[in-house]
């Protein structure tokens, strides 16, 4: 068999056309062992707290666990497609979800990821989840009122721009079509809206976007699903991922509303995630309530803290 020394010269310098001389120097590590959402990997010796890794199949995990010979890392994900041996690389970034005018509209999972079937989500900026939440000094007092439209409520228990507020009661009595309608109440106000499901059935997160879509809201309405069958972990950080994209446009000067539906089922996943991974996570909120958070830029709060119980207004 004879070779062409044209060929061959032309496949040589194809191969140095096609060179690449940067180094990946991302530290890798190995699955030890994998179950109920936590992998225990060897190897990531330089890998931070909190520090995202990717797993294969574009599976993300969160560092927590920081061991002497290994790491426990939170699978955000299907750990069900994860096996011992694989391989596990550190991504150097806190976990970040996208901001800005791309996700508007659109509806989403805790990280980012578009469940809408309209496309990826085109943003060339990120935020971080966990970030330090300003000084109460340095936070401007509430003065401005936020419309619900519902009478009652603005009338009784208004809520203001920079507040939280709880909305107690029973199973079917209306907490969700309160919170619905103060979004929907919101069109043509410049307010920024996040409806964020945890733990809800796939059907009731559909219909409430059906009933956004026929309002019109879907305009200026986010919606994080971390539905019921997500993993507990997702379930955990959809309120802050939540909170994450508002804070973009606070920071701006723009106002937001937040509706976390609801945090029962959010201190469940939390629970579950501080028994797996040994007590590493912080404190975080443990209501038994739906609530809606009004973003504002004089009233500035990193994280939806544990809400507190006045003032409220309660369904009848």
């Amino acid at each position: 068999m004879k070779f062409s020394a044209d060929e061959i010269a032309s496949v040589i310098q194809q191969e140095i056309d096609q060179y690449d001389s940067q180094i990946d120097v991302r530290e890798v590590g190995t699955v030890l062992e994998v179950g109920d959402g936590i992998a225990r990997v060897h190897g990531l010796t330089g890998v931070a707290a909190g520090e995202m890794v990717e797993f294969p199949g574009n599976i993300i995990g969160l560092a927590f666990n920081l061991e002497e010979n290994s790491v426990g890392i939170i699978i955000l994900g299907d750990y069900l497609k994860i096996n011992e041996g694989d391989e596990v690389r550190a991504l150097k970034s806190l976990l970040s979800v996208p901001v800005g005018d791309a996700v508007i509209g659109r509806v989403i999972d805790p990280l980012g990821n578009p469940l809408d079937g309209k496309g990826p989500i085109n943003s060339d900026e990120t935020r971080p989840v966990e970030v330090i939440a300003p000084g109460v000094a340095e936070r401007r007092g509430v003065h401005e009122p936020m419309q619900t439209g519902i009478k009652a409520v603005d009338a009784m228990t208004p809520v203001g721009r920079g507040q939280r507020e709880l909305i107690i009661g029973d199973r079917k009595t209306g907490k969700t079509a309160i919170a619905i309608d103060a979004i929907i109440n919101q069109k043509d106000t410049g307010v920024k809206c996040f409806y964020v499901a945890v733990g809800q059935k796939d059907s009731s997160v559909a219909g409430v976007i059906g009933v956004l879509e026929e309002a019109g809201a879907m305009d200026y309405t986010t919606v994080i699903v971390s539905g019921a069958s997500a993993p507990s972990p997702l379930q955990y950080i959809a309120p802050y991922a939540g909170t994450a994209m508002a804070e973009h446009f606070m920071w701006q000067g723009q106002h937001c509303l937040i509706v976390y539906d609801d945090l029962s089922k959010q201190a469940v996943a939390y629970r579950e995630c501080s028994t797996v991974t040994a007590g590493c996570w912080n404190a975080r909120p443990n209501s038994t309530t739906n609530s809606v958070a009004a973003r504002s830029p004089h009233c500035r709060s990193s994280k939806p803290s544990k809400a507190r119980s006045r003032p409220t207004f309660q369904p009848t």
